[in-house]
């Protein structure tokens, strides 16, 4: 445990990953999809809602198996390595996919769905060495550091998305703007961003081997029944993991539609776009840095709490927001809130997992997190339509209040004592 070079390397991959989502998922594709594959943004953002959707399903059902197959094989390391891969390879592919094409919707919410699964398969294997590599005085900070350099390395590379592939005036003089071929190949940048600076994480973060370090699907089920079948056990798991489940749709939908609302409602270009997203950016990670003490000091319980309340608070601004001053303070303030959340969320969970269910359990984290990811989209997209934007994001203050709400039955010492029962 606190091996440095290790715990380094961990982090590294936080950096590495946030690539896929900041500018796939979040800042750049997500939106030029809305834009250009459908006659309408709201229709745009309706059939993006779709790819979204589809990959909550399948995360919410491949995660624990992924997991628990990983803890009974000891191959973590080697399945993580495989989902980075693949995420890698088919972001390429959305490079290639035009407007013009025939099926061209379908293929490309096809190859996103294909990579964000991979993406968040990976997610789960990296979460799930947290607790192996330091001790639980210290899970909060560095989970926080890793979020923190996550959305600085988000920062970074959309920075060089801006400059190098989307703004016409600064970009590589051999991409062609034709059919906008230069934001499309963002993707290019966005795979090999996380192939190179993944390579860390892959060679010094090691893991235990089990007793019977063999692929066994079979035995990785009767795990997953048995767990399930004690889940009295670990009680403050099962409450913090349904919190999360609600707290995190609203999350989601802000990730997924905050630049379309931005650029719809407030008629953000795609270059001010890129700039709210830079700027998210240093606020969220600064916060997830800053509020990793607290989560030490307080408790992950305490320090989620903090942050549901901001995010209220920045929500219920952003849909009253009469101008672009406004949404951009807001934006600023989710920001603050937003990194220390996830940070936090990860580190409690890593605080209540068992040594031997680590995957397994990190595998119902992802779980929580994807299992109703899909209703806040799927209720943002059926009020956008005949409600407009702003009651549409209104929406999201519902999933914060209800999450924050069960949260506040959780007992964190009672989790962490079930955990090393468990163990011991």
């Amino acid at each position: 445990m606190n091996d440095r070079r290790a715990v380094r390397s961990w982090i590294s991959y936080d950096w590495a990953i946030s690539a896929f989502n900041t500018l796939v998922g979040t800042f750049i594709y997500n939106t030029y999809f809305t834009r250009a594959f459908a006659p309408t943004e709201e229709m745009g953002m309706a059939l993006w809602s779709r790819g979204v959707i589809a990959t909550a399903i399948l995360v919410a059902v491949l995660s624990p198996i992924l997991g628990a197959v990983a803890d009974r094989s000891g191959r973590r390391r080697r399945y993580l390595i495989l989902m980075t891969l693949v995420c890698a390879g088919f972001t390429v592919l959305l490079t290639f996919v035009t407007p013009n094409q025939s099926h061209a919707v379908l293929k490309a919410l096809t190859i996103y769905v294909v990579a964000n699964v991979a993406f968040e398969m990976a997610t789960v294997l990296y979460n799930s060495f947290l607790p192996d590599l330091v001790t639980e005085d210290r899970i909060g900070r560095v989970s926080g550091y890793g979020w923190g350099i996550g959305y600085i390395g988000g920062l970074v590379v959309m920075v060089l998305a801006l400059f190098l592939f989307v703004d016409e005036s600064t970009h590589l003089s051999f991409l062609s703007t034709a059919d906008n071929f230069n934001v499309r190949a963002t993707n290019i940048l966005v795979a090999v961003w996380v192939v190179v600076f993944s390579i860390p994480m892959f060679l010094f973060v090691k893991e235990t081997q089990p007793k019977t370090a063999r692929v066994d699907i079979a035995g990785a089920f009767r795990e997953l029944r048995r767990t399930f079948a004690e889940v009295k056990r670990y009680r403050e798991i099962v409450k913090f993991l349904l919190a999360r489940l609600i707290y995190n749709d609203g999350l989601v939908t802000v990730f997924i539609f905050g630049a379309i609302y931005a650029q719809a409602t407030f008629g953000f270009d795609p270059g001010e776009v890129l700039t709210f997203g830079i700027v998210l950016n240093v606020v969220a990670g600064l916060g997830a840095l800053g509020f990793g003490f607290v989560d030490d000091r307080l408790g992950g319980k305490n320090t989620l709490l903090i942050t549901l309340v901001g995010l209220i608070t920045a929500t219920a601004i952003a849909v009253a927001a009469p101008n672009k001053t406004w949404f951009w303070a807001a934006g600023v303030l989710i920001g603050i809130f937003v990194g220390p959340n996830q940070s936090a969320s990860r580190s409690l969970m890593g605080r209540f997992v068992p040594e031997k269910h680590r995957g397994e359990f990190f595998g119902f984290f992802a779980f929580s997190g994807k299992v109703t990811s899909f209703m806040g989209p799927m209720i943002l997209g059926a009020l956008v339509v005949p409600f407009g934007m702003r009651v549409a994001v209104a929406s999201l203050i519902v999933f914060f209040l209800a999450g924050a709400l069960i949260l506040l039955t959780v007992d964190e010492q009672a989790g962490i004592e079930a955990a090393r029962a468990a163990d011991a």
